[in-house]
């Protein structure tokens, strides 16, 4: 499969008229119409942005007995 920063998908939701649209950067988007899909993939990177990372976990502290 190809990888890259130019590298879009459009892929067809089997069993609905729904495509997913799928940027290189991660982002997704759902919708009928393969002409929007193209238009908001093409317009990168306005119109949508990277997944944000999830967020580090901090350590818990725990009481320690006196």
């Amino acid at each position: 499969m190809l990888t890259g920063d130019r590298v879009y998908r459009i892929h067809w939701m089997p069993g609905t008229d729904i495509l997913r649209g799928v940027c290189h950067c991660g982002a997704e988007r759902v919708a009928e119409e393969p002409v929007e899909l193209w238009e908001w993939l093409l317009a990168h990177p306005q119109g949508h942005r990277s997944p944000a990372p999830p967020a580090p976990e901090l350590p818990t502290r725990t009481a320690v007995p006196a």
